[in-house]
């Protein structure tokens, strides 16, 4: 096996899907120091670890197609190269994969994550290594997930989650607060809260905590600009955590609330709560404590058994709404999940029909709420200059990779906070001059 100048054997992460999957790329790639060299780019690498997503039918088949062109095309060029698979995919699917990946010299599932650099050593024919993972950051930047919780204790009918992640599990307040104030030394300006969902941290801890109180906490670390909350279920969104976001001036006023749909019958299939009227009366009590806040949503058409009805009570949803951002997803069946085996499946051509027609109409909200905002002045993250030599960054209601950027006219450094004032839009995107 080839080598750094180190002696060391290195190792490429392919990270696949959601924040928390960089989380624990970042947390795994971490472990490793001391035994591996870490690169950026696999034609660099001994070793490959493909962190896979597998929560619906198309992750599932983005990751095997990754994870075979990575065999196909990196492995297969080199003698004495290693290929390990972890996350979401071995988790969901087990021994399966073996018999049907025997190009993958390793599977690592979620619950497993500290066995990857016993695996690794294995492979590189050194001694065994830690079992333990330490806290880390490799990947520097102005902004950083900082994940609160995992598992899930939800039981909704369509996600194969809790059976992936397991049970929901509270990191401790000791624990977070310890990783954000390493986080901010370490050049992060912006934490981004996250967890399968974040609104039931502490229900599993001593004395039962809540996310208030750690949003409070966490609003205190010195050097933090920004403090933002993500997947943060409706049913949990109670007047003391908006009170908590209200008083502190790092915390975004940005929520991103699942909602799913917005029939009670839908839901009540999904096995959640709420209906348009409550979530209606939710984001009327939001705004009404959070002036100027930021509203994100996922919705899921084609869900089994949603009439035409139920697809027209969804789309008038998201007309009374107006919430600024929403991502829909057609229903997709999966495995193992008691969905997947309800009667009344919807055709696949009237699913994508009506997911569209939710996409055309939360767009055009969207992209005018975002228009709304030219001539408004506004604190701006930078993150970078983009290929066409464009510095860009984001407004605080704005969140990393799904929402869009701000494009300024000058120069700036990474990971300033400067006041820019909008002075056009495109689309979800604005176009912003420094003040």
């Amino acid at each position: 096996m080839s080598s750094a100048s180190s002696g060391r054997p290195r190792v490429a992460f392919v990270t696949l899907g959601c924040p928390k999957n960089e989380v624990d790329s970042d947390r795994m790639a971490a472990s490793l120091a001391g035994r591996f060299d870490l690169v950026a780019d696999i034609d660099d690498a001994d070793m490959v670890v493909v962190n896979t997503c597998a929560f619906i039918r198309e992750a599932t088949e983005e990751s095997i197609g990754v994870v075979l062109d990575v065999a196909g095309e990196w492995k297969s060029a080199a003698e004495g190269r290693s290929l390990v698979v972890t996350g979401c995919m071995p988790s969901r699917y087990g021994a399966e994969l073996g018999a049907a990946m025997p190009e993958v010299d390793a599977f690592v599932p979620v619950s497993e994550e500290r066995e990857l650099v016993r695996a690794l050593c294995r492979l590189a024919g050194l001694a065994d290594g830690p079992s333990t993972v330490p806290a880390g950051r490799l990947i520097p930047g102005p902004s950083a997930y900082l994940q609160v919780a995992d598992g899930c204790h939800r039981a909704c009918t369509y996600c194969i989650i809790p059976s992936i992640r397991g049970p929901y599990v509270s990191r401790t307040a000791h624990e977070i607060l310890a990783e954000a104030r390493a986080l901010v030394a370490g050049g992060a300006k912006e934490l981004i809260l996250i967890g399968q969902d974040i609104s039931s941290w502490g229900h599993d801890l001593p004395d039962e905590p809540t996310l208030a109180d750690l949003v409070r906490k966490l609003s205190k670390v010195e050097g933090l600009a920004w403090l933002r909350l993500m997947y943060v279920q409706p049913d949990e969104i109670t007047p003391d955590l908006l009170e908590a976001m209200a008083s502190s001036p790092v915390v975004c006023r940005y929520l991103d609330m699942p909602l799913q749909h917005a029939s009670r019958e839908v839901l009540r299939r999904m096995g959640r709560r709420g209906d348009a009227p409550e979530y209606l009366r939710l984001i009327g009590t939001v705004r009404g404590l959070l002036p100027g806040v930021t509203l994100r949503t996922t919705l899921i058409s084609g869900f089994p058994g949603e009439t035409r009805e139920d697809a027209k009570r969804l789309l008038d949803f998201v007309r009374d709404a107006r919430l600024d951002y929403v991502g829909v997803f057609p229903y997709s069946a999966e495995e193992g999940t008691p969905a997947a085996e309800m009667p009344d499946q919807v055709p696949a051509r009237t699913k994508i029909a009506r997911a569209q027609r939710l996409r055309d109409t939360a767009d055009e909200i969207g992209t005018e709420r975002v228009a709304n905002l030219v001539g408004s002045t506004l604190e701006v993250l930078i993150e970078g200059v983009d290929e066409d030599g464009r510095t860009f960054g984001r407004h605080r209601g704005q969140a990393p990779e799904i929402d869009g950027f701000v494009f300024i006219d000058r120069e700036c450094a990474i990971g300033e906070v400067v006041q820019a004032e909008m002075v056009d839009s495109l689309g979800y995107d604005l176009i912003a001059e420094v003040r």
